[in-house]
C-alpha cells in the first residue's frame, strides 16, 4: 500500500495542476504543518494526571509536546499568569505525514459516531481544524490505563490561500469529507 506522502508526490500533485489549472508544479498546494492542541482544563492540579497526558500525547504525535502557558490571569477559572493551560505540538516532514496518514486511516473510522468532516471547517485562508473528543480513538493509547479523557484540536496548515483548493487538497489525500 502507497503511503499518503507518496500519494501526493505520484497521484496528487499531477491531478492537481491538472484541475487548478496551474502553470508551475511549485504552484500546487502542500501541507506545511498540522498542529495538535490539547487544554489541561480541571486536571491542571493533579501533577500525575498530568504527566500521563504528556506522555501520551508524545507517545501519539512522535514528538514532545509544549507547554502553553496562561498571558493573563483569570480569577474565574482560577488561572494565574505563568500558569500552564494546554499543551501544543507542532508537526512537519516525514513525523506530520505518518500522523495524518494514522488520523485519516485508523483515528477517524474509529471515533463513535464519525460520519466525515465537515467540509466547512476551514478558516478562510486554507487551513483546516477539527476536534477529537477523546484521545483514546489512537491506538498508542491504552484506555485501561488512561487518567483521563482528554480532546484533542488539529489544525493542518496549508500552502494555499483558498478554501476551495485547499478542500481540494485534502480530499485527494483522503480525507473524509461529508457530502454536501
Amino acid at each position: 500500500m502507497m503511503s499518503m506522502l507518496e500519494k501526493y508526490k505520484t497521484k496528487v500533485i499531477p491531478e492537481l495542476v491538472k484541475d487548478l489549472k496551474l502553470d508551475n508544479v511549485m504552484q500546487v498546494p502542500k501541507v506545511n504543518k498540522v498542529v495538535v492542541n490539547a487544554g489541561v482544563g480541571g486536571f491542571r492540579e493533579a501533577r500525575e494526571a498530568l504527566e500521563a497526558f504528556t506522555a501520551e500525547l508524545s507517545v501519539l504525535t512522535g514528538q514532545k509536546p509544549t507547554a502553553c502557558k496562561a498571558r493573563l490571569s483569570e480569577a474565574g477559572f482560577k488561572i494565574r499568569k505563568g500558569d500552564t493551560v494546554g499543551y501544543a505540538v507542532t508537526l512537519r516532514g516525514q513525523i506530520m505525514w505518518s500522523f495524518l496518514e494514522k488520523l485519516v486511516t485508523v483515528v477517524l473510522p474509529r471515533t463513535r459516531g464519525f460520519w466525515g468532516l465537515d467540509p466547512k471547517s476551514f478558516d478562510g485562508s486554507g487551513n483546516y481544524s477539527l476536534g477529537i473528543r477523546e484521545h483514546t480513538v489512537f491506538p498508542e493509547v491504552n484506555p485501561n490505563a488512561v487518567k483521563g479523557i482528554r480532546s484533542l484540536q488539529i489544525s493542518v496548515n496549508t500552502s494555499t490561500r483558498s478554501d476551495k483548493e485547499a478542500l481540494h487538497l485534502l480530499k485527494s489525500l483522503g480525507f473524509p469529507f461529508k457530502k454536501d
